[in-house]
């Protein structure tokens, strides 16, 4: 049986009177571009609506993490072995890159229709189709292990991309609409965490299961179709496995925030509107760039970071690739303890500015001391930018969904994705130019430069707790629920909808 998780509900704020199960809102407050005069209630009644957690969320979260991790791995198997797939395809190095930039390209056009099939369509559908093209692309691949098929490995990649479009968008719904209140911030680390994981096997794996045999091209075309083949199972056993438990949503919303959403009449709800909500909303448009810059900083060390290990410490492949195993291992460690802390404290704002911060420090200590000619201290290093850098990815998802409640945390989630893709293309295009003409300690100065930029754009975010309010019951609410996209499985009942800024907490 699930529990019950009354304790976060509240009663009908004083002074604002019911009327045909809506509550009106004051004039003169702010609605922030929603509907306004009125917001809408659970009904009549004077009872908050009834939550309860599902034991299948821990199921849901384990099949996501899964394969997102396989995603994540396909990513990156290509980069953190750039020389060897350089030599077998005999192309230049800019395409090898491009096998993983290309899925920072495909995210931009397909991000507004990919989180419009996820407000519309839900969250079964959007899971379906990350897993299904992740498992058809891996296997395309299976088909490119010969010198001259470059193209085919690029269009099993390509199908790769897609299937990211609809993965980096759901942590942050996964964790509102299946988990409580008091845990949707480390479920949101935690989804993350697995693509952060399939980064880390991405950084481990292909150097040990394709080590640098050009001379015997033979050997180097079976190693790599033995890589292909099981990524190949594992994500088709990662597929049936979606198909099977991956639900829609639980019978009872797991929060009074969530039971608000659940509770509107779908024909209100407009996607475009949305989008223009988000746009007119400042401290989202400032945390979009600055998390567009922190992200995109982290793809470009992730893509090029072979390429700055190899040009001090010349055939280290494989502690390159332990390198970046560092970098993500301790980014994860960073994720799970700022979910965590977030779950206890609800400092969005505080813990963004000052991870952002020990970030901007790290990577400049990163950049001074990659050439001293000690691996050891890249491996130390490596490991504080990661700590901060990758812990950073949930805590931007977290404080978007709290400044943007009640807009879909998919379509917010979404464009801060797409930002983290223009900028991470952006900058690997030109610190992979920096690194050649120069060296990549020039490279990484100019990412320096940007986070520096991104810290003084977090620090100016206005901090406001809109869905944490609603869950504690706080009053003076001035915000309107927008409906999601399945039906509740319930008479509904009273809720409070309230506002508070985090400064107030």
């Amino acid at each position: 049986m699930p529990r019950s998780d009354h304790e976060d509900g509240a009663a009908v704020a004083p002074g604002h009177p019911l009327a045909k199960g809506y509550l009106l809102v004051p004039p003169g407050e702010p609605q922030n571009g929603l509907k306004a005069g009125c917001l809408a209630l659970n009904g009549a009644g004077a009872e908050p609506a009834r939550t309860a957690l599902s034991p299948r969320r821990f199921a849901v979260l384990l099949i996501f993490c899964l394969y997102s991790l396989v995603n994540a791995f396909q990513w990156i198997q290509y980069s953190i072995i750039s020389n060897v797939f350089e030599g077998f395809y005999r192309v230049s190095l800019l395409h090898i890159d491009w096998l993983s930039m290309v899925y920072m390209l495909a995210y931009v056009p397909l991000i507004f229709p990919a989180t419009w099939l996820l407000d519309t369509r839900g969250l079964r559908l959007t899971a379906l189709l990350g897993s299904g093209l992740n498992c058809l692309g891996a296997w395309v691949k299976c088909s490119s292990v010969q010198q001259h098929l470059f193209w085919v490995t690029m269009l099993g990649q390509c199908l790769c991309s897609v299937a990211q479009v609809f993965i980096l968008g759901l942590p942050s719904r996964i964790a509102s609409v299946w988990f409580g209140p008091k845990e949707v911030s480390t479920a949101c680390a935690t989804a993350v965490l697995g693509n952060q994981l399939g980064t880390a096997v991405g950084f481990l794996l292909p150097p040990v299961l394709v080590p640098n045999t050009q001379n015997n091209t033979d050997l180097l075309a079976y190693n790599i179709s033995t890589m292909f083949y099981g990524t190949s199972g594992v994500s088709t056993l990662l597929f049936i496995l979606t198909a099977i438990a991956f639900k829609e949503k639980p019978p009872y919303p797991p929060s009074q925030a969530q039971a608000a959403l659940q509770n509107n009449p779908p024909e209100e709800y407009s996607y475009k509107k949305s989008i223009r909500n988000l746009f007119k909303n400042i401290p989202f448009v400032l945390l979009l760039i600055s998390y567009g810059i922190m992200t995109g900083a982290f793809y470009s060390v992730s893509t090029l970071l072979n390429q700055m290990i190899l040009t001090y410490y010349k055939d280290q492949e494989v502690n390159a690739g332990r390198i970046g195993l560092t970098l993500v291992v301790a980014g994860m460690l960073g994720s799970i303890l700022c979910g965590l802390w977030l779950d206890y404290t609800k400092t969005y704002k505080q813990t963004t500015v000052i991870v952002y911060i020990l970030s901007f420090i790290g990577m400049i200590i990163f950049t001074f001391t990659l050439d001293l000619d000690y691996i050891i201290i890249v491996f130390i290093t490596g490991g504080i930018l990661g700590f901060f850098m990758t812990g950073y990815l949930p805590l931007g998802f977290e404080f978007a969904v709290e400044i943007t409640y009640p807009e879909s945390e998919g379509t917010s989630s979404g464009l801060l994705n797409a930002a983290a893709q223009v900028f991470g293309i952006l900058f690997t295009l030109a610190q992979g130019k920096l690194i050649t003409d120069y060296d990549p300690r020039t490279g990484n100065i100019f990412l320096c430069l940007w986070m520096f930029v991104g810290t003084i754009l977090t620090a100016l975010i206005k901090s406001d707790l809109r869905r944490h309010n609603i869950n504690i019951g706080i009053k003076n609410a001035d915000v309107t629920a927008v409906p999601v996209d399945s039906p509740t499985d319930h008479k509904p009942k009273a809720l409070t909808l309230s506002d508070q800024s985090e400064s107030s907490i």
